[in-house]
C-alpha cells in the first residue's frame, strides 16, 4: 500500500516535469517487462499489471494538464498585450 501513496495524483502533482517523464518511463518499462512475463509465465502479482497502467494513465493525465495550463496561461498573457 505503501507504494501506491507513492504514486498518487497529489505526489505525482508535486514532482518536476523531468521528475514525472522518469517516472513515465520506468512505469512503461515495468509494465512492458510484466505484460512479457504474462505472456511467457505467470505473474506473481497479476494486479501489478493493472496498478502499471494506471500509474502511466495518472502520469499522462498530470502532463496533459499541466500542457493546457500552460496554454492557457499564455493565451491570456496574449489577450493582455
Amino acid at each position: 500500500m505503501g507504494k501506491d501513496s507513492e504514486n498518487s495524483a497529489g505526489s505525482l502533482r508535486e514532482m518536476s516535469d523531468e521528475q514525472l517523464e522518469l517516472t513515465l518511463k520506468e512505469a512503461a518499462e515495468k509494465f512492458f517487462h510484466l505484460r512479457i512475463q504474462a505472456q511467457t509465465d505467470r505473474l506473481d502479482a497479476p494486479s501489478e499489471l493493472k496498478r502499471q497502467r494506471r500509474l502511466i494513465a495518472r502520469v499522462k493525465t498530470i502532463h496533459s494538464e499541466r500542457v493546457k495550463k500552460a496554454e492557457r496561461v499564455k493565451k491570456a498573457e496574449r489577450a493582455k498585450s
